[in-house]
């Protein structure tokens, strides 16, 4: 302020100060919203508002007198800025006023230093004993939640954005003619400016996690499910939109590039919700159909969702190829849509399943064969989709946009969604490999043995119409025996060797141990 009437003054030569304008009642000079007196009279009421907070929240001692020194020192340089002063006081004037508030502020933090150390080795014994009991990823956690980061990034973002709104309609944005509708322009521009820099790629993160975790809740809330895991949709909405963002240099990006790739995002980050959308549902249509609920309302409403998650997949895929032309992006998000909707009918194809098999008034052995083959089917293309998009990211990588985040998160998704995948399938493969051709070398029981028996498969209690028999004279169904051999090779009866060729290692073992044993003691007598 005192810079401003200085400069105003040397600049138009005026010879007359603010006192003596308003001495003379020269309005033109007091009312002029360019002139000194308009700053002045701007300058005193900010400075009063800042004594009055001041003088309200300080710290420091209040005796009289300092509480009645502190709005003269905060107003004084206004007040000497109305006298016909030299430019030298002027100046130095801000510098004087500022040393009774500064002295206040000095004193309260040495007297405070202490109390500062005190808090600080406090939290460290804290925090220290607090990770040596519950661990770090705890210690975040609840500090994440006491400090309420998401709802102060979401809390800075809205004000962000609301600064940003009241720009574009001062500055006359709105009524450009650029053949954009002025809602879309809006849209467009704090989108823009709503992720120019990390901490504003936060605060929108923080707005994708609050959004997505309702659609969430709203899904729960058609489904009547209250599954606890299946509340961190949220979460880890949040943490791929920012993976996304980072990887994609969204901040570094021009304008029009940054509001495209921004888009895109969003349409990747949908398409990824679908999926989590699917893993709500698909153990409640497992479940409704293996426990036989008679609750038509429950099967209909997880149907509902079902089909949803058939239609908007389908109508999104051909919505992008009719409207846009093939990229790395538009086949990324076609391969996530069609994995949705195979994963859907695999549900759905098993749910049938199930629900026929609850018709069946006999046991149905085939019915394990005919789910292991739909979910094959399911798992096999979900993984041709992995090395599919892992082919994609690579391309991305070498010939569109690089970057160590890229290749990184191309690294987690070959070894988690590719080979873990391929491991773990190929492990359940070799077990039922295994399990088959042992249940195949068992002889079938006869109808005649069956009547005999009359009696229920020991494992699922259910009749048999057909049974293997074991070596030590038990009768189980073949594909309860099947499973059960995934667990062990022992029979559930009387834990007697199921396979042939494991009681051959068995008695060799036998033999090896019989015949090392006299050595060993023959050895220790004649060392004795």
């Amino acid at each position: 302020m005192v810079k401003q009437v200085i400069s105003l003054t040397e600049e138009f030569k005026v010879e007359t100060s603010i006192l003596d304008d308003v001495l003379s009642l020269n309005y033109k000079n007091l009312t002029d919203p360019n002139g000194c007196a308009f700053i002045v009279v701007q300058n005193f009421v900010i400075q009063c508002v800042f004594s009055f907070i001041f003088l309200n929240i300080h710290l420091g001692p209040r005796y009289p007198i300092i509480q009645k020194l502190l709005p003269v020192s905060f107003l004084t340089p206004s007040l000497l800025a109305v006298l016909p002063l030299p430019s030298a006081v002027l100046n130095h004037s801000p510098v004087f006023a500022a040393l009774l508030p500064l002295s206040l502020v000095k004193y309260v933090l040495w007297a405070s230093i202490v109390s500062i150390f005190h808090t600080i080795f406090s939290g460290y014994l804290h925090t220290r004993n607090y990770v040596s009991t519950f661990g770090m990823s705890a210690l975040i956690e609840s500090e994440w939640v006491r400090l309420s980061v998401p709802g102060v990034l979401r809390t800075f973002w809205l004000v962000r954005l609301c600064e940003h709104a009241g720009f574009f309609f001062l500055s006359g944005f709105w009524s450009q003619t650029d053949g954009l509708t002025p809602a879309f322009r809006l849209v467009k521009t704090l989108m823009i400016t709503g992720c120019d820099t990390l901490t504003a790629v936060l605060g929108i993160t923080s707005i994708v996690s609050f959004i997505c975790h309702h659609i969430g809740r709203i899904f729960q809330w058609i489904l009547l499910t209250e599954d606890e895991n299946d509340k961190s949709i949220g979460t880890v909405s949040a943490i791929l939109f920012y993976i996304l963002a980072l990887q994609t240099g969204l901040t570094g990006l021009e304008p029009e590039k940054r509001f495209v790739r921004l888009c895109r995002n969003f349409c990747l980050l949908f398409t990824a919700l679908l999926h989590f959308i699917h893993n709500i549902v698909n153990p409640l249509l497992m479940s409704l159909s293996a426990s036989h609920n008679p609750s038509l309302r429950r099967h209909l409403r997880a149907l509902g969702v079902c089909a949803f998650l058939v239609w908007f997949p389908s109508f999104l895929l051909y919505y992008l190829w009719s409207h846009y032309t093939a990229s790395t992006w538009l086949l990324a998000v076609s391969a996530f849509s069609i994995e949705v909707i195979v994963k859907v009918a695999v549900s759905l194809c098993i749910y049938s399943l199930f629900l026929l098999d609850a018709g069946r008034d006999t046991f149905w052995e085939r019915l394990d064969d005919y789910v292991y083959y739909i979910r094959a089917f399911g798992n096999t293309v979900e993984f041709c989709f992995g090395i599919f998009l892992f082919f994609n990211g690579t391309w991305i990588l070498i010939f569109e946009s690089g970057g160590a985040i890229r290749a990184v998160m191309m690294c987690i998704h070959a070894y988690f969604n590719i080979w873990c995948d391929a491991r773990a399938g190929w492990s359940v493969f070799m077990k039922r490999r295994t399990a088959v051709n042992k249940i195949d070398s068992l002889p079938e029981a006869s109808d005649e043995q069956l009547r005999n028996l009359d009696d229920v498969c020991a494992i699922c209690y259910q009749e048999m119409k057909s049974a293997k028999i074991t070596r030590c004279k038990h009768y189980f169904h073949g594909v309860c025996l099947r499973k059960w051999l995934y667990v062990q090779d022992r029979c559930p009866l009387c834990h007697e060797i199921l396979h042939s060729v494991e009681i051959e290692e068995h008695k060799e073992t036998t033999v090896a141990e019989r015949g090392v044993i006299p050595q060993i003691q023959a050895e220790d007598f004649n060392y004795r």
